[in-house]
């Protein structure tokens, strides 16, 4: 179904249930209360049609009129538009506890087993703080890291080398899905076990996910129109979800069946560990060992895949292309790198807090292409009064990190420029302590897998602008390069990037 048919059915069914808004309105309307400015709405839709294709980008134009705590109505759905740093600072530290809790989405009831995963577990409690714990422990931990650096160097140089046969020929190569490739195999292989993997397009799938769960989905907003399917979302889930459960089950049976090998039990990965609970539980993760099952294990495995694959490759995407743009910057990264490395072929994750350029250019790619422009969105378990605006319960929050990237007010009137000398000698981070700059959120719901995101994405820019120089296909100048976006629960580019390598090493 196309946008405008969407927009289409959006006002027709506004027109034909008016009943139903005026009724909400006589009997539950509170004038008393202080509620966020924010534009006039339609019946029973609110503002559901003026979202467009690119809702961040529209957003953020709202909030330049009405401040940067905006309300909505998305359907039934009360929604909190947050957009700068002083205000999502206040949702996501000051008033934290109030909004840890995820609002319950069709999307995410398919795709993870009815919410039982880590990011998209609606409720703020035990259960999630428990997988919380057991994946930060288990898998995130930076000893854990560090321990798995040997896998992603391996899986790094062989990328490297294919690279190599592709620059020797002087053909021009799909980045994209190069890129996507070695972070499914540096991903899968840590957490499934080496080559595991290899049969499925784990890939394939969780970009469908990530398209699927991104739309604004009727069905959240209008529980009534929810058996309508209108816009085919539910059709697609199905497939998508069915499609992913198959390949999990896979990968599970085939760890069952190992668990007795002596090798095996001497080099367990994160699947192993888990499966683990089920027979030997631990003090240390006594509550997740209770309620773990087999639907649970998928939901947990999906949501680490899905944190770790697509939003790695999506930001490294940006990044090169970025550099690809910009020749000044990719040579001050490659001549950085060549001062730290020497003579050395391959970087290594040691070198990283040595190489403060290339993490500025990192900052600055995020800063303008947040991989999630619209963090998962936040529900408020209480009313509150929040900046003296009241926000009800049961509030959606979306913190808008595409707007805050581009609010001149913090980033000086050339905004829309990609200049990395902008971090130079500031203390900005991309740890969720720094509210200018949350691209994996902050607080309680904040990404615990920040700390291996940044090391796979800055190893990867590092190495390939190290082993290669880079030239678009004949034909097109840096500054014709096609940055379109396309719009999900992440935002890769709305076209695959092409270049063409060539060896700068002996």
């Amino acid at each position: 179904m196309s946008l405008m048919d969407f927009t289409t059915i959006l006002v027709l069914v506004g027109l034909v249930w008016p009943f139903i808004y005026l009724y909400r309105t006589i009997f539950t309307m509170k004038p008393h209360h202080n509620t966020p400015p924010g534009p006039p709405g339609l019946p029973i839709i609110g503002h559901l049609h003026i979202l467009g294709k690119f809702p961040h980008r529209t957003l953020c134009k709202l909030s330049q009129k009405y401040g940067p705590i905006m309300s909505l109505r998305l359907g039934s759905v009360p929604a909190i538009i947050v957009s700068s740093p002083s205000t999502a600072e206040l949702f996501l530290k000051t008033h934290d506890t109030v909004f840890a809790s995820r609002p319950k989405s069709h999307s995410a009831y398919y795709s993870f087993n009815g919410t039982k995963a880590m990011g998209f577990s609606d409720q703020y409690g035990p259960y999630w703080r428990s997988v919380r714990k057991f994946c930060t422990l288990e898998f995130l931990s930076a000893s854990k890291i560090d321990s798995m650096a040997g896998l992603r160097s391996e899986e790094l140089r062989l990328a490297v080398k294919s690279l190599k046969q592709d620059a020797e020929k002087q053909v021009i190569v799909d980045v994209s899905e190069k890129v996507t490739r070695l972070i499914e195999d540096m991903t899968c292989g840590m957490l499934l076990g080496k080559s595991r993997h290899k049969r499925f397009n784990l890939s394939e799938i969780l970009h469908q996910l990530a398209e699927v769960m991104g739309a604004f989905n009727i069905a959240d907003y209008v529980p009534f129109l929810q058996a309508l399917d209108l816009q085919g979302l539910t059709r697609r889930l199905k497939v998508t979800s069915r499609a992913a459960d198959e390949v999990l089950e896979t990968i599970i049976d085939d760890h069952e069946h190992d668990a007795s090998n002596e090798d095996k039990k001497l080099n367990r990965d994160f699947i192993d560990v888990i499966l683990s609970l089920r027979n030997n539980p631990t003090s240390t993760h006594e509550h997740l060992a209770q309620n773990i099952n087999r639907s649970n294990i998928k939901a947990i495995l999906l949501d680490m895949l899905f944190a770790g694959i697509d939003t790695s490759q999506t930001a490294i995407e940006w990044t090169l292309s970025e550099l690809l743009r910009h020749p000044r910057v990719m040579k001050l990264v490659q001549q950085e790198i060549k001062k730290v490395r020497a003579d050395c072929e391959f970087v290594e994750e040691s070198d990283l807090s040595e190489l403060h350029y290339l993490d500025m250019v990192v900052k600055e790619s995020m800063r303008l292409h947040p991989v999630a422009p619209l963090l998962v969105p936040h529900e408020s378990t209480t009313d509150a009064v929040v900046d003296g605006y009241y926000i009800p319960k049961k509030s959606r929050i979306l913190i808008n990190t595409w707007a805050i990237g581009r609010d001149p007010g913090i980033w000086s009137e050339n905004v829309e420029e990609f200049l990395p000398e902008r971090f130079a000698g500031t203390d900005i981070d991309l740890r969720g302590k720094s509210f200018q700059l949350i691209p994996f959120g902050s607080g309680r719901r904040g990404c615990p897998g920040i700390h291996l995101g940044l090391i796979n994405i800055k190893l990867v820019v590092a190495q390939l602008v190290h082993s290669f120089d880079w030239e678009l296909p004949p034909g097109i100048l840096p500054n014709e390069l096609n940055m379109d976006e396309s719009f999900g629960l992440t935002v890769p580019r709305a076209e695959h990037l092409l270049a063409i390598p060539s060896l700068r090493l002996p």
